[in-house]
């Protein structure tokens, strides 16, 4: 399996997530709930996001620096990272749950940019071999990870 349709595979479990965020947040009425639901969100996105890093954006890295997208892409994650850590110290459910929802919402543009940014340009600029590879070893690290 290639390794952006193995990426691709992960977003898509991944608007599921969103969705059933988004359906379920506004019913929620503990802080508790609010967090437990963001800390699943912040392990899974970073999980995700290490394979993502590793072995996608570095062999595009150059491509991406000079197009001007490297440091937007790298901010998103940030912004996102930062929005997760924040909800783990708030102590107002109502608030939790906006920036919950704000999280999901930030996470959902992301996607959709490395959908139609990142996953074509590395179909056109990496080998079929070279993405054949990749996916193997986001597969070994699948592997590990449920080990």
């Amino acid at each position: 399996m290639k390794i952006t349709d193995a990426l691709l595979a992960e977003h898509v479990v991944f608007h599921s997530v969103f969705d059933h965020i988004e359906l379920v947040a506004p019913c929620l009425e503990s802080l508790a709930e609010v967090k437990v639901l963001g800390g699943m969100l912040a392990a899974l996105l970073e999980h995700h996001g290490v394979a993502e890093d590793k072995l996608l954006m570095e062999p595009l890295e150059h491509r991406l620096d000079h197009l001007g997208h490297r440091d937007a892409f790298h901010h998103e994650h940030e912004l996102i990272d930062g929005f997760l850590m924040q909800l783990q110290k708030l102590d107002d459910v109502v608030a939790a749950k906006a920036l919950l929802l704000k999280t999901v919402h930030a996470s959902r543009r992301h996607f959709d940019k490395e959908e139609r940014l990142i996953f074509p340009m590395a179909e056109q600029n990496l080998s079929q071999k070279t993405l054949l590879e990749l996916g193997q070893e986001w597969g070994a690290q699948r592997q590990v990870a449920t080990a």
